[in-house]
């Protein structure tokens, strides 16, 4: 821990754990207003058919029913989250293209009548054939889901960059493997949910479970036709988000329509059912790479193509399939790559951005096939890893510049820590016993370079202001805390610039009438909401400074905040003046400052009775940056995280199951503002990945309907499942970050699958190429590589 801070890099407790483990924080869910009504959505049965016709009036007749809405009312220009694929309306209108669909929508007095009127809707269909399969959804022939997307391709990227034919002149070793995964669930805690009202001027105010208050009011204001300084989203208290609470969804919008229509109040929560059939989460990714080293083992050239399976429609996919390519580029040197992927369009629910976006299958296949050239080499794979990894200062042939990068000193901590040489010299004889050991390493983005539309926003503002009556101080930002902290992070960054404690800092967040904020995604809130959030404390600080130098005629720079009082960088102050006109005005207080210091209550204080309202900004908008070729600035960002891992397992060779004994990753986060924060996203991106890499697949019929759409039947590793979990940080010093911070909420998830598929391996001899590694899959990898060698 740094000795120049008082709270940041310490371990602080979260400003929200109180209100948490008390059930004081209210979550949507738990809002509530006189007169509200409750919605319900009436979604598709089928995967794909045309809408012949759409009868209300059974469901309008029914007591209770207030308002009942369809395209008619919606009307039907297209809508999305990037505006090269708006394709999407807030109800059908002419065809359904998932089960779950979205159809029409009811308001009424109660649940049980909401959804009794949405029984009471019928709609005749014209059923179409389906494309399921994403391995074949561009083959001639197939069914067209969209007029715009020839062959069902929505998005399409081929990159080249150096000379891959040369290095394939230069390689000594080259392999070809593939590797396919299924779709899969965020599985968060809290269901979205969805609270909209209308005052008298027509002001919608929507509360929502949602991870980017900034863009879901873009979208009401522009989907709803509405003003947009008359929309407003608030995130109350939230349980999780992960990606797929990134965008908005039908619920908000259709909650918003009916709370616009009827003049009332309007609650919707999505029961487990409907999260999974809005999904928005992780995609099916089908990944093929050919990849070449030297006899040195540095690496040579990287051809890589992939498929992705989106489900109906576009979502965030288009900046998906270019970060299934663009995070390749790092962390290792790597001068010559060929990418080509397509994100096609099938009849499931539709796919978005989940933790690690884009890049997490890519990142297991290539850290596989790290480990199986090595063993070809007969190097050690965390050797041949250190021999390829790049250092700060360098540019991936993707023209991504790394200015801090701790790689090599992750690596090294993860090998050191969980004793990697001593065990994989046992490595014969742990076989036999079914226990193995894996590593690999991980790269991806501090925040995204540019927004989702095209503008030159800020991408992040935060106001800060010092209570008038002095002492108290409110950090306002629209920041979305989702679980990962970012309230605690802008409360610990302005107490330690204004020299005060941590209880004296009231942060409001969450709200986009706030501040302009982008949201919580791409691991971006610290690297630029905090440099904002430091830049208001010291706008402040400057204030408060500036006005009580000018009180005792000395100059501001000689004086600063600290511990709670103003304290002289020059020659002893006698603040006695000052002190008897505070007390003055505080006739009767019990609570008197008598140090001889000058307290910051007296002081902010006494700035506003100078200058008037003690109001700081900060604001952050990253460098130019991008590179020269088309699509360079996806995964472009200002600074990159990256992360080592090393996975242990035992197997039983009879049955398959995995049971992962321990996990040790060491993360480069760039500066710790919270050491306990930071091994907090650590740990929840091990134990995420663990789920992703042996349990979690959503199931689909030959129909298109999901089979395991609950959290009984849709598998995620619980604290029984739990391994030892041992979290090292790395700190480079990031010299874009505020005080060098970075991200660590989505790259510690990258090394989690490879490490643990490469301890699988290690422990049987075999290799799994399809996702989840189940059990099944395990045993039948073991029988034919026993018919093999008789």
């Amino acid at each position: 821990m740094s000795n120049d801070y008082r709270i940041l890099n310490t371990r602080a407790p979260r400003v929200d754990a109180v209100d948490k483990a008390t059930g004081r924080a209210q979550y949507t869910d738990d809002l509530s207003r006189p007169n509200m009504l409750y919605g319900a959505i009436l979604h598709s049965p089928l995967a794909h058919a045309r809408i012949l016709d759409i009868d209300t009036s059974r469901a309008e007749r029914l007591p209770g029913v207030v308002a009942v809405v369809t395209w008619r009312d919606a009307g039907t220009e297209p809508y999305g989250v990037s505006p090269a694929r708006y394709d999407e309306t807030i109800f059908c209108h002419d065809r359904v293209r998932y089960v779950g669909d979205e159809i029409a929508a009811v308001a009424a007095t109660d649940p049980d009548t909401a959804h009794e009127a949405v029984r009471r809707i019928k709609v005749d269909f014209e059923p179409l054939p389906l494309v399921l399969d994403g391995r074949h959804a561009m083959d001639d022939g197939q069914p067209q889901l969209h007029e715009q997307y020839e062959n069902n391709i929505c998005a399409q990227v081929h990159w080249r960059f150096g000379d891959v034919e040369q290095g394939r002149r230069e390689a000594s070793v080259i392999r070809t493997d593939t590797i396919s995964s299924k779709m899969q669930d965020a599985a968060f805690m809290e269901p979205q949910a969805v609270l909209a009202e209308v005052d008298a001027q027509r002001n919608l105010t929507m509360f929502s479970s949602t991870q980017a208050p900034h863009y879901v009011q873009r979208t009401l204001a522009m989907a709803l036709n509405h003003p947009l300084h008359k929309v407003r989203v608030v995130k109350p208290a939230m349980g999780g988000g992960f990606g797929p609470k990134a965008s908005c969804s039908t619920a908000e919008l259709a909650t918003c329509l009916l709370a616009l229509k009827t003049g009332r109040p309007v609650k919707f929560t999505f029961d487990r059912e409907q999260v999974f059939l809005h999904s928005r989460a992780r995609h099916q990714f089908l990944h093929t790479m050919t990849t070449g080293v030297r006899d040195d083992g540095t690496l040579a050239f990287l051809e890589h193509e992939c498929i992705l399976d989106g489900g109906a429609y576009a979502s965030f996919g288009i900046a998906t399939v270019y970060y299934a390519g663009s995070l390749l580029g790092g962390p290792y040197r790597l001068k010559n790559m060929n990418y080509d992927g397509y994100r096609v369009v099938t009849n499931k629910p539709a796919c978005g951005a989940q933790r690690g976006h884009g890049a997490v299958i890519a990142r297991a296949l290539f850290e596989i096939q790290l480990d199986r050239i090595a063993e070809e080499l007969e190097m050690d794979p965390i050797e041949l890893r250190l021999k390829n990894v790049m250092d700060a200062g360098e540019t991936t042939c993707n023209e991504l510049f790394v200015s801090s990068f701790g790689m090599r000193e992750a690596l090294e901590a993860v090998r050191d820590s969980a004793a990697w040489k001593k065990k994989r010299a046992l490595a014969g004889q742990t076989r036999a016993e079914g226990k193995g050991i894996g590593a690999a390493c991980g790269f991806f983005v501090s925040g995204a370079a540019y927004p989702i539309y095209r503008s030159k926003t800020y991408h992040c503002t935060v106001v800060t202001k010092v209570d008038e009556v002095g002492g108290g101080v409110v950090v306002q930002s629209g920041a979305a805390d989702i679980g990962q902290g970012s309230d605690t992070m802008l409360a610990m960054i302005t107490a330690e610039e204004l020299g005060v404690s941590l209880d004296d800092v009231r942060v409001q967040a969450g709200d986009s009438s706030l501040s302009v904020d982008l949201g919580s995604y791409s691991s971006r809130t610290t690297l630029m909401t905090g440099a904002a959030a430091r830049d208001a404390a010291r706008d402040v600080k400057r204030r408060i400074l500036s006005a009580v130098a000018g009180r005792i005629d000395v100059p501001p720079e000689t004086l600063d905040l600290k511990d709670g009082c103003v304290i002289s960088l020059a020659d002893p102050i006698d603040f006695s003046a000052l002190r008897d006109e505070y007390l003055k005005e505080h006739v009767g207080f019990s609570d008197l400052p008598d140090s001889p210091k000058l307290s910051f209550r007296e002081a902010s204080r006494i700035a506003f009775l100078e200058i008037g309202a003690v109001v700081g900004t900060g604001e952050y908008r990253p460098p130019k940056l991008g590179g020269s070729f088309k699509g360079a600035a996806v995964g472009t960002s200002p600074a990159f995280g990256c992360s080592a891992q090393v996975a242990e397992v035992s197997v039983d060779l009879e049955t398959g199951e995995v049971t992962v004994d321990r996990i040790t990753g060491a993360h480069d986060c760039g500066f710790a503002i919270n050491r306990t924060q930071v091994e907090g996203q650590m740990h929840g991106s091990m134990m995420m990945g663990m789920g992703e890499a042996l349990m979690e697949q959503v199931i689909y019929d030959e129909h298109g309907r999901i089979l395991n759409r609950n959290l009984a039947e849709y598998k995620i590793p619980t604290s029984l499942d739990m391994p030892q979990l041992d979290a090292l940080i790395v700190e480079s010093n990031e010299p874009h970050g505020p005080y060098g911070a970075k991200e660590v909420g989505e790259g510690a998830i990258m090394p989690v699958i490879p490490s643990i598929l490469n301890a699988i391996h290690d422990a049987t001899g075999v290799r799994i190429n399809e996702l989840p590694v189940t059990p099944e899959r395990i045993v039948r990898a073991l029988r034919r590589k026993s018919v093999c060698a008789k």
